[in-house]
């Protein structure tokens, strides 16, 4: 609970309690979230405002396996109490199966070692499109010096394909001693290779994309993506009239 307080009191006014599930360890069931009002009676002011803070949950999937990603195929009941779905692929396959497949919100970028695979163009320009964010915990780079290296590499790798699109900037402390405030944070953004707006909207807009598209994965079956059509150069020059043809032919 002071962990929270202290995150309002540093000018967060929404954070998400995370639920990790890690298939490697053991079997595990996706239980239900514990109620709100029972972690919190008395939710505290964001600070500066009248409004009280807002507390999401959020399921956090690591995933080694294929077969891991099965339940999020399904159509569970369980998936449907959490509003951020996050999925924490460990092999290049699953990466790809998370930007291209899975009915994910965030995708967690592994930052505390070196990444076994090369992040590509197309499932991350997938994921984009997709409306999926990129996760990126700035938590162990306070802590350490060698995942601070981890951390700073892999996310300049990741920026030289996205090129700063679609990064969300997280925590994921568990003390109130890891937390970091926003103007804090988005100046660590720019050692990750984001540039001044891109580290601004990691820790503002993109989250509230990233809330949004949850709340879209939970409340609708599909989203319809319209694409401008670009015309075909036989179909432009039916168009054009007769002396703009005979100019462009001579």
């Amino acid at each position: 609970y002071s962990y929270h307080v202290f995150a309002f009191s540093v000018g967060y006014s929404t954070v998400a309690l995370n639920h990790v599930i890690d298939f490697k360890e053991k079997k595990q069931e996706i239980a239900k979230p514990v109620s709100l009002l029972e972690l919190f009676p008395s939710l505290p002011i964001v600070q500066g405002t009248s409004k009280r803070i807002k507390v999401l949950t959020r399921l956090t999937l690591v995933v080694s396996d294929p077969s891991h990603c099965n339940i999020l195929r399904s159509t569970s009941a369980n998936i449907r109490w959490f509003d951020i779905i996050a999925v924490f692929p460990k092999t290049e396959k699953l990466f790809h199966i998370a930007c291209t497949t899975l009915d994910v919100d965030l995708v967690c970028i592994n930052v505390t070692e070196k990444l076994p695979f090369y992040f590509r163009r197309p499932p991350v320009n997938m994921a984009i499109d997709r409306g999926i964010y990129f996760e990126l915990l700035y938590t162990p780079a306070i802590k350490d010096s060698t995942m601070r290296r981890y951390t700073v590499s892999n996310a300049l790798s990741l920026m030289q394909i996205c090129k700063g699109k679609n990064i969300v900037i997280s925590s994921a402390a568990e003390r109130p001693l890891e937390l970091r405030g926003p103007y804090d944070v988005a100046n660590l953004g720019l050692l990750f290779g984001l540039s001044e707006s891109e580290a601004k909207a990691a820790v503002s807009t993109n989250c509230r994309a990233t809330i949004l598209h949850g709340e879209t994965r939970k409340s609708a079956c599909g989203v319809v993506y319209t694409v401008k059509k670009p015309r075909k150069v036989e179909e432009e020059e039916t168009t054009l009239p007769a002396f703009k043809k005979a100019k462009t032919q001579a």
